[in-house]
């Protein structure tokens, strides 16, 4: 049977405000579970788009990941991006965001904005989108023209282009170099696509980004090596990061952390006995790869 569409009317649903409490959130539970079932479908398309987007943004030290949407799909995308900074260490200038309507439509809809076509075209363009840069494009129907309109001026521009929709056979899939195709189906309220696809939208972007940070050496085994210590709980994170991969004690991942100025990959060799010096040469010697610079330590 062909998968319906986002904007498609389910019978199953036609008496949903009649149902009881219960019955209500587990046929919602049932559609969000039947679109994360077809992640798994998408997941080789998605490791494909993640070594592209680290090979991408590798080659320079300036290359940006930007993300383009609008309502739910554009605040999703600006969700992602922004967890980047303090669980990756990712710069926050190697970062943005295009969302139809601009920062406002964050916290309010911005009536007509996902329409604007020339919007999208234009605020691409204004980003000075190039050849260094990975774009991720997302749209539940993939059909809107603000993103779609993103995502050709940012491949026009020479930029990697990654496009996550919810519609086989949409536009914005075409449009980009790499497509994620998730067929979330039908809501469970007809249209209302910050329930299921929005879900799922969450999920491939999760998988997608963390995946790419992965390959850019910003962790190491399920440790955040390069999480951001600003507050008092990062930082007791770290110090039980550092006894646990490098068998010291708290005082002396304390002491390590002090002495790396709260860099925990640098702490991490220091508590292994190599000196910031050489703890930081390693690193670079190794495009912060952690794992290999601790082997090359030994």
């Amino acid at each position: 049977m062909t998968p319906m569409n986002t904007e498609d009317f389910d019978a199953r649903y036609h008496d949903l405000d009649a149902r009881s409490n219960g019955e209500i959130i587990s046929l919602i539970l049932d559609a969000q579970a039947a679109g994360l079932a077809a992640t798994r479908d998408v997941t080789d398309a998605i490791a494909t788009a993640a070594s592209a987007i680290a090979g991408r943004l590798a080659a320079t030290s300036t290359g940006r990941l930007i993300y383009a949407g609008a309502g739910t799909s554009g605040r999703l995308g600006v969700l992602d991006g922004a967890e980047l900074i303090p669980t990756f260490g990712w710069p926050p200038e190697r970062g943005g965001f295009l969302i139809a309507g601009g920062l406002e439509a964050l916290i309010k809809p911005i009536e007509g904005a996902e329409d604007g076509a020339g919007a999208g075209a234009a605020e691409a363009t204004a980003l000075k989108l190039g050849t260094d840069d990975a774009l991720i494009a997302i749209s539940a129907s993939g059909t809107t023209p603000y993103t779609l309109a993103v995502c050709e001026a940012a491949r026009d521009a020479g930029a990697l282009t990654i496009a996550i929709a919810n519609n086989a056979s949409a536009p914005l899939l075409d449009a980009a170099e790499h497509a994620i195709a998730v067929q979330s189906g039908a809501e469970p309220i007809g249209g209302s696509t910050r329930m299921t696809a929005g879900t799922v939208q969450k999920v491939t972007l999760n998988l997608l980004s963390t995946l790419t940070m992965i390959r850019l050496n910003r962790t190491y085994g399920g440790y955040m090596v390069d999480v951001l210590l600003t507050n008092d709980k990062l930082k007791q994170r770290a110090v039980r990061m550092i006894c646990e991969i490098t068998g010291t004690d708290t005082d002396g991942a304390r002491a390590a952390l002090v002495a790396a100025h709260d860099n925990t990959k640098l702490a991490i060799l220091i508590a292994k006995g190599i000196g910031l010096d050489d703890a930081t040469a390693l690193l670079a010697r190794h495009d912060g790869n952690l794992r290999q610079a601790l082997a090359a330590g030994d």
